[in-house]
């Protein structure tokens, strides 16, 4: 399984969880969206540093774009890279958050 296919199925299953399993709903709610946009702008920000430096390497066999070869820096943007890492890094990031929030909205409506 590459890395591409992973991160479109953790996509596939945060969104099933939020909307047809535990039914918190959180991705129709503007508040969600504003507060991913904050989460997504330090992802970026810690992305481009982890991988714009070198500390961490992609195999290009297993990302949609360009791998990572030591010594070089990968491009800023373009042949699957955002902030220096490929764009799956974004859908895995998506898939944690929603997960994580309706998770805990789900027991926090249970706990009550």
């Amino acid at each position: 399984m590459t890395y591409t296919s992973a991160a479109l199925l953790g996509v596939l299953a945060a969104v099933l969880l939020d909307l047809y399993v535990l039914r918190t709903r959180l991705l129709v709610t503007r508040v969600f969206w504003t507060a991913y946009a904050i989460v997504a702008f330090f992802q970026l920000v810690t992305n481009g540093i982890l991988t714009g430096r070198g500390i961490v390497f992609y195999d290009g066999d297993a990302v949609a774009g360009t791998g990572s070869v030591a010594g070089e820096r990968p491009p800023l943007l373009g042949q699957g890279r955002i902030v220096y890492a490929p764009f799956e890094d974004l859908l895995f990031g998506f898939a944690l958050v929603v997960m994580t929030l309706s998770l805990w909205v789900w027991w926090g409506r249970r706990l009550r």
